[in-house]
């Protein structure tokens, strides 16, 4: 595939890598207004990958859409606009596959958070709450990942953001009664398992039209 990054930032410079390592080619790295020139020199570019910024994010998408690349969207921050994004895309038959978090193992754990919010739907006693952790220099607060879970609860919850120099990602979520504390987490080590999702994301809605998540990846 011939690949746009949008954003050449330490996510786009690790998915650069590992695009290069699956047999991709990347032909524009956009970081700013006057780079996307290179697009009209490269018109026959097959998907984009947007991790930028949250002030940046819902252009690039239309910017996409007006040029018929489909985009596979990892910026998070951007919540307010989603819904109307998301309606544009489907009545102008054009392509968009977000997801507040590529990892594979964090989409398994939206699953468990969602399994286990069933089970405590009858335990009056728990209080739940969430928790995230990331590096110094994410800029949405709290994180879409954390968002993501919250919304997948049956209640309204906190959401505690911290940042710390050097972490990666944490998200905790926490249900408490006097008497104990049920936790479940996830942990990211490495950037890589995010980049890696992008990648399996833009291989995958080649030549799809509409609004995509990794759940629909994930039942393929």
């Amino acid at each position: 595939m011939k690949i746009a990054l949008l954003g050449y930032g330490k996510m786009g410079k690790i998915i650069e890598k590992i695009a290069l390592q699956r047999g991709h080619e990347i032909v524009a790295k956009i970081d700013h207004d006057n780079d996307w020139e290179q697009l009209s020199i490269r018109p026959s570019i097959d998907v984009a990958i947007e991790f930028s910024t949250p002030q940046t994010a819902v252009k690039n998408i239309y910017r996409c859409f007006d040029l018929n690349i489909p985009i596979v969207v990892g910026t998070t921050g951007w919540n307010e606009q989603k819904d109307e994004v998301f309606s544009y895309c489907n009545r102008h038959q054009k392509t968009l596959f977000f997801a507040s978090n590529f990892s594979i193992g964090v989409n398994l754990f939206f699953e468990l958070n969602k399994q286990l919010a069933e089970m405590m739907k009858n335990y009056s006693d728990y209080n739940v709450h969430l928790e995230e952790v990331h590096h110094l220099q994410k800029l949405d607060k709290p994180s879409g990942t954390a968002i993501t879970l919250a919304e997948n609860l049956s209640e309204s919850v906190n959401i505690k953001s911290i940042r710390e120099k050097d972490v990666f990602g944490i998200h905790s979520v926490f249900y408490e009664s006097n008497e104990d504390i049920i936790e479940i987490k996830h942990e990211a080590k490495s950037r890589e398992g995010f980049a890696k999702g992008a990648i399996f994301a833009a291989e995958w809605v080649s030549g799809k039209i509409g609004v995509y998540t990794m759940s629909d990846l994930l039942e393929k």
